[in-house]
């Protein structure tokens, strides 16, 4: 099959490599479409970040070179033995979570955070190929009203649900979601679907600040009124202190962005009585998606683009700043 394999930074091969069947506890698919996250880009201009190199993964047992992508839904092809729930012909899209399902937090629910985190697709084999090979536990069928289209984008919906999940957002309060990029836009969608009515957008972009605008934000622009919970989503000092400064006392920041070192006035915030919480991955979401989709939210209003496998580097890993998300149909 051809998949599009990393090798290292700057060094992403198109190429042909073998079709594994599924072991025992696996199902294989054929790949329908596959999305770039701004985490494939990272680890194409500078990595490696998450991707193992020197030890394999616990959970996949494999390291680098391996097929990236982990954005990625399908049709079963193949079920291994001991697979109860899934067959051939399901459409499905992919939780790409690794899990142990034995150390602490697994075994507490919260498999996000679990001792072996991981994604298919960084750190194991993922759905930038024709083919693609996972464990069962990852694959949520699709009912005949979601189509694909709507399903690859439910990975990067999940981080922006589990983050408003650990917000603890209700109806009659407002937010601030600071980063229009793919998942401060999908924060903003939700948002509203949630119940939120008040929801400034925040970019240098003007072109995602109207597309926020038309995904449910009541406001967008750099002047951010006082809310009471602000989105961290791109990672840097200056985003970080534009949502401190726009919370409220008593409010919340919720960092979802994945930058280095960030620094804050201590002070400050236990005077104001401010919490910053971390929001990573997702956990027992796809349902919840999969039930907004079939009601009709239209969560592919984000992609900006389709391309083929062959045009994932150029298209797609170096994509310009006009892109949102690009789609990849191998």
């Amino acid at each position: 099959m051809r998949a599009a394999v990393y090798h290292g930074a700057g060094d992403v091969r198109i190429c042909d490599v073998p079709v594994r069947e599924p072991g025992p506890g696996e199902v294989q698919l054929r790949v329908a479409c596959c999305g770039i996250c701004g985490s494939d880009r990272h680890e194409f201009v500078d990595g490696p970040h998450a991707i193992p190199v020197a030890r394999p993964h616990p959970e996949s047992g494999v390291v680098a070179p391996l097929v990236l992508g982990h954005e990625f839904c399908g049709t079963i092809t193949a079920v291994g033995s001991g697979v109860r729930g899934l067959s051939a012909g399901d459409r499905v899209a992919v939780e790409p979570h690794y899990r142990c399902g034995r150390c602490a937090r697994c075994r507490a629910g919260e498999y996000n955070i679990c001792a072996h985190f991981g994604f298919a697709g960084l750190m194991g084999h993922g759905g930038l190929a024709e083919h693609a090979t996972i464990p069962a536990y990852m694959a949520h069928v699709l009912p005949d009203g979601v189509p694909f289209d709507q399903a690859v984008v439910f990975e990067p919906a999940s981080v922006a649900l589990h983050a408003l999940r650990r917000s603890g957002v209700r109806p009659g309060e407002s937010i601030a979601v600071v980063g229009l990029g793919p998942i401060g836009l999908l924060i903003v969608l939700l948002a509203r679907q949630l119940g939120i009515d008040q929801v400034h957008g925040v970019d240098p972009d003007a072109a995602r600040c109207e597309l926020a605008g038309e995904l449910g934000a009541t406001g967008t622009g750099r002047d951010v009124p006082e809310v009471d919970v602000a989105f961290e989503v791109v990672g840097i000092q200056s985003t970080l202190d534009t949502c401190l400064a726009a919370t409220r006392v008593g409010g919340r920041v919720v960092l979802v962005g994945l930058g280095g070192r960030l620094d804050f006035d201590a002070f400050g915030l236990v005077n104001r009585e401010q919490s910053i919480i971390a929001a990573v991955g997702y956990r027992d979401t796809f349902p919840e998606l999969v039930r907004l989709a079939s009601e009709g939210v239209d969560f592919s209003r984000i992609v900006t683009s389709e391309v083929a496998l062959d045009e994932v580097v150029e298209r797609g890993l170096r994509a310009g700043a006009g892109e949102v998300k690009v789609v990849v149909r191998p």
